[in-house]
């Protein structure tokens, strides 16, 4: 628990320099924004970039582990999203940014930590696989759905080319691109190219959580429970749930069975709170003020569940 809270307590003091620099009236709570583009445009695909181009490219490509997660996050979005959409009555923008709450995970600052706590002689490979899913996959497949929502009616073949347009200049999918392309040729980035891409990474994790802070300073957090409740309840409990099912499921599908240490940082990432930029990306679509309440509760509530998680993994799996 003492190592859990280790990790954790950092994340909340920086979301609270976050609000209090909003509230102090040291930042105008416009200037949110324009730090929230600086992470979406260059700190994050540095971070990608990094994460993916210094290992091999066979170390971040492990089919069973990529089809589980993919999987039970898959099942978790569907659910979510129609359940946004049926039940809550909420509009498809609204909808996919509640199901992105609930399967896209903070790997890269939540997630990486705790796999290097428990084990982290795989941490590095669970780190890249989780990027290749969620950034390749599931932030891409919801920013789309959230896009067609966002742009009103059009024709089918108009709001496909207008999305796979913008993921085409979007610079998080440009910063992976890039990694692996990096990864798979070989080629040894210079040391002077790659110190301004490690300091730009290095400032992703905090410049998010003072994005958050600031965010929640100035927004009203009343009257949101009822509409972020499944999103913090299908991102803490049944999206670990539905990962774990799925790597049950592998040899049903003629795949390979994951190791116990693999299928444990699979259960692990699925349990961690949603990504700190999840604030930053609905920023856009006017929809910061409920996915950052959101998430701020998961990552509150992780505490209890993640122990738990953990508690289980350790009794169960490994």
């Amino acid at each position: 628990m003492l190592d859990i809270l280790s990790i954790t307590v950092p994340v909340f003091i920086m979301i609270a320099i976050g609000y209090a620099a909003v509230r102090l009236g040291v930042f105008e709570a416009a200037a949110m924004r324009i730090l929230g583009s600086y992470v979406v445009t260059l700190a994050l695909p540095a971070l990608l970039f990094r994460a993916i181009s210094q290992r091999p490219l066979a170390e971040v490509v492990n089919w069973s582990y990529m089809a589980a997660y993919l999987a039970g996050s898959l099942v978790v979005l569907t659910a979510g999203f129609f359940y946004a959409r049926r039940i809550q009555k909420a509009e498809t923008t609204a909808a996919a940014f509640s199901a992105m709450g609930m399967v896209c995970s903070n790997t890269g600052f939540i997630g990486y930590p705790i796999l290097l706590l428990t084990l982290p002689s795989i941490a590095g490979v669970g780190l890249a696989l989780n990027m290749m899913v969620e950034n390749i996959v599931l932030i891409p497949l919801l920013l789309a759905i959230a896009e067609a929502g966002h742009g009103g009616p059009s024709p089918v073949s108009t709001m496909l080319a207008r999305t796979f347009k913008g993921l085409a200049r979007n610079p998080i999918i440009i910063g992976l691109v890039a990694g692996l392309a990096a990864s798979f040729s070989g080629v040894t980035i210079p040391a002077p190219l790659m110190k301004p891409i490690d300091m730009l990474a290095a400032s992703s994790a905090a410049v998010s959580l003072l994005v958050i802070g600031g965010t929640l300073a100035s927004v009203s957090v009343r009257g949101l429970s009822g509409e972020i409740a499944p999103t913090v309840a299908g991102k803490l409990v049944f999206h670990p749930l539905a990962v774990f099912l799925a790597t049950l499921a592998l040899p049903l599908a003629g795949l390979a069975p994951l190791s116990s240490e693999m299928q444990a940082a699979a259960v692990i990432l699925a349990a961690v709170p949603m990504m700190g930029i999840y604030p930053i990306l609905a920023q856009r679509f006017g929809r910061e003020r409920s996915s950052v309440v959101a998430m701020l509760m998961a990552t509150v509530l992780s505490f209890f569940s993640l122990s738990a998680v953990l508690w289980a993994v350790n009794t169960y799996i490994l």
